[in-house]
């Protein structure tokens, strides 16, 4: 496993249940050590150096960690103080993010209290506390509702450019309104890598197509998903879906059923679900 992140920039990375998503994080974050290679913070070991790395990252775990027997104001001034921050300036910070998340009202609240999604958005200011260069979180809007998911992405755009932000989502939507940059982890290797046109792009050229017939037999359907080009074929009621690397294969696909009658035709842009669903 071998890549750089440019610094400012916002990447996602996104993969199936054990690909490494989670591991990947904690490595990079120096919470956890590798147990081969090397890792770089700003050309800096973070393996031998790591006081020095861990002051320039705020790190967000999938799990909810806090305190539960301290306040949510308590959990995050305590993380503050031990990056030797001022009192004035952990509370100064503290008011504004909670401002911005709108969660004033919780500060004061033990955690035990608070609801997973609440509790999350303090998870996210302790980790800006230190104003770190990059933050690097895990499922950042996991527990919250549409309206703090809207906050919370708010908030962490705002450092768009300012931060490096590297985040594993499981909500592929999320990850395709909000990254430069999306690494795709399977088996504990990036298969794939770049933006979200690039990497759709290099699969299937965009588009996915759906034809409905007034009637699909099994053996049309045999013969249509054996077409050397159609990828992925499937079939729903009446309809076959298939993938395409090159869109000559819908008319490929249309000759073939030319003496069958069709009720639709559909060609759509592609998304990262069907790219997940593809692979």
């Amino acid at each position: 496993l071998n890549f750089g992140i440019e610094r400012g920039s916002l990447v996602a990375i996104i993969g199936d249940n054990e690909a490494g998503k989670s591991i990947l994080l904690k490595v990079i974050s120096a919470s956890e050590y590798q147990e081969y290679g090397e890792v770089f913070i700003d050309g800096i070991d973070s393996k031998k150096r790591r006081s020095q790395v861990t002051s320039k990252i705020g790190y967000i775990p999938h799990e909810l960690d806090l305190d539960p027997w301290l306040t949510l104001e308590q959990n995050i001034r305590f993380s503050g103080l031990l990056y030797s921050i001022s009192l004035e300036t952990i509370n100064t910070r503290m008011v504004q993010y909670a401002r911005d998340l709108h969660i004033v009202p919780y500060l004061k609240k033990m955690v035990k209290d608070i609801s997973p999604g609440n509790i999350k958005k303090g998870m996210i200011i302790r980790a800006l506390i230190h104003d770190p260069d990059i933050v690097i979180l895990d499922d950042p809007t996991a527990f919250m509702d549409a309206e703090s998911y809207r906050h919370t992405w708010d908030l962490l755009l705002n450092y768009r450019r300012e931060k490096t932000v590297v985040y594993v989502s499981q909500s592929l939507q999320e990850v395709e309104e909000a990254h430069d940059r999306i690494l795709v982890l399977e088996d504990g290797k990036i298969t794939l890598d770049g933006s979200l046109d690039r990497i759709l792009g290099s699969t299937f050229e965009y588009h996915q197509f759906q034809i409905e017939f007034e009637s699909l037999s099994d053996e049309l359907f045999d013969k249509l998903s054996k077409l050397p080009k159609v990828k992925n074929a499937s079939r729903i009621g009446q309809s076959i879906h298939f993938y395409g690397r090159q869109r000559s294969v819908f008319f490929e696909v249309l000759n073939a059923a030319a003496s069958t009658v069709m009720k639709d035709i559909r060609v759509q842009k592609l998304g990262l679900q069907d790219l997940m669903d593809a692979k």
